[in-house]
């Protein structure tokens, strides 16, 4: 796991920065900051609302006794899709709008349901659950 994690934080960049060089090639190097930047704060509008109206959905189910599985996945995607939004590149802006916008995430949702699902199946997560 974490030759992977080592992997990811080193290739990822390299190949971001490739990218977005080749893309100042084609277009200009201001054309290429301004859309870093616009999809930067765009990005981070999205995933406040986004936010802010999944935290809205978690008060709703808890304060109905119902347990926010759901929700707690979509806050995670958002969370994850706003960070990736804030890294300048383009791959992590696909990537990052895919998880912030409500339609694409579901896909993300049921891969990370079958993950968890099989890890649990497996033995591999343990769910403690503790009454107050």
């Amino acid at each position: 796991m974490l030759f992977r994690l080592i992997l990811l934080f080193t290739i990822t960049p390299i190949i971001e920065l490739i990218l977005l060089l080749e893309l100042s090639k084609l277009t200009s190097v201001w054309t290429t900051v301004g859309i870093v930047l616009v999809t930067g704060i765009v990005g981070a509008y999205l995933a406040k609302n986004q936010g802010r109206l999944i935290l809205a959905k978690i008060k709703i189910e808890l304060n109905e006794g119902r347990m926010p599985g759901d929700q707690l996945i979509n806050g995670l995607c958002v969370l994850v899709g706003g960070a990736l939004l804030l890294t300048p590149g383009i791959i992590t802006d696909i990537i990052g709008f895919s998880l912030v916008i409500p339609g694409t995430r579901e896909i993300f949702k049921r891969v990370i349901k079958k993950i968890l699902s099989k890890r649990l199946r497996d033995g591999s997560i343990d769910i403690h659950y503790r009454r107050w």
